[in-house]
């Protein structure tokens, strides 16, 4: 009998110590496919701040919790099956939606330096300054519609990293995603959008060194949203151009990824110390070089030529 229970005892440790293990690859995978979609997850961080302004302070964080709702629903009801469906069937059609995705990164990263730079802004929609729930309600549900998008594609993207993994594997692993996604970027996006109220309040509190906190936060605010939409530009080029640089690859045409891994063995070689940080940096440097290179004739196509055609057919 204490020969049966050791025995027994001996396989409940081992299948702990497998459930453990489980654990830990889908935490380390998770944490990989969330990383891939980085450039993705700034970007949304970027642009949902806005849909609060002109709305009752005291309502921002509310709408922001039911964006987040909202968000969650597309990412784990929409999306997440969507995407589990084409990687167990169609797998194959992975890698050319993932490039299509990145396309449009590129393209939204470079559109917003052309805006910046040539002066063309897109007229933007005025800020809701109606505090009824109507208005609210409106706000929200353009919210989740623009999310969809940004959420398709990080879950594309983390798909991808985890497409080797079984099915339920990657259903969890998902799943993980899209709950700590959203949870990141919301609570990331609640933060911003209270700061100043933060700081404001800090202000007028007694103490000297908190009043100079409090009035550092309201000052610093239109910096960091500033800097943040920079941030976002950068990176949705670098995240664009890698997974077209990746896809081009695994489609058959070896030629720009090899010029890109010889460039960065070269660079590498240099400091060997920092041989790790040397050959990222040259590897997003062309990445975002090659992400600019296709947003610029895609917003080519989408806005300059259409704009010199209607001009000369104005003449």
């Amino acid at each position: 009998m204490s020969g049966g229970l050791a025995a027994l005892l001996d396989d409940v440790a081992a299948l702990t110590r497998l459930a453990a293990a489980s654990v830990d690859d889908v935490s380390a995978a998770a944490g990989r496919a969330s990383t891939k979609a980085a450039g993705v997850i700034v970007d949304d961080a970027a642009v949902t701040p806005r849909y609060v302004q002109g709305l009752d302070p005291r309502r921002e964080l509310s709408i922001i919790a039911r964006i987040a709702k909202g968000s969650l629903r597309n990412k784990l009801l929409f999306i997440l099956p969507a995407a589990l469906l084409l990687s167990q069937f169609l797998p194959w059609l992975l890698t050319p939606i993932l490039m299509v995705g990145g396309t449009y990164l590129c393209y939204e990263g470079a559109e917003k330096l052309w805006e910046k730079f040539s002066g063309h802004h897109e007229a933007e929609a005025a800020p809701a300054s109606s505090q009824g729930q109507d208005q609210e309600d409106a706000v929200v549900s353009g919210a989740v519609r623009t999310d969809f998008i940004l959420s398709a594609e990080i879950m594309v993207i983390s798909l991808n990293e985890v497409s080797g993994e079984p099915f339920v594997a990657r259903a969890v692993i998902l799943a993980i995603v899209a709950v700590a996604i959203t949870a990141l970027v919301y609570g990331v996006v609640a933060v911003i959008v209270k700061m100043d109220d933060v700081g404001l309040h800090l202000a007028r509190r007694d103490s000297p060194a908190v009043q100079k906190l409090g009035r550092g936060l309201v000052k610093g605010m239109p910096w960091l949203l500033r800097g943040l939409a920079a941030v976002g530009i950068v990176a949705m080029l670098w995240v664009g151009g890698h997974i077209l640089l990746v896809g081009i690859d695994e489609l058959g045409w070896h030629a720009p990824y090899d010029l890109v891994h010889h460039a960065e063995e070269a660079v590498a070689s240099l400091l060997p110390a920092i041989e790790g940080a040397l050959a990222w940096l040259t590897n997003t440097f062309f990445s975002a070089l090659l992400g600019l290179a296709v947003g610029a004739v895609v917003v080519a196509v989408m806005h300059v030529v259409p704009r010199r055609k209607k001009a000369d057919a104005a003449h």
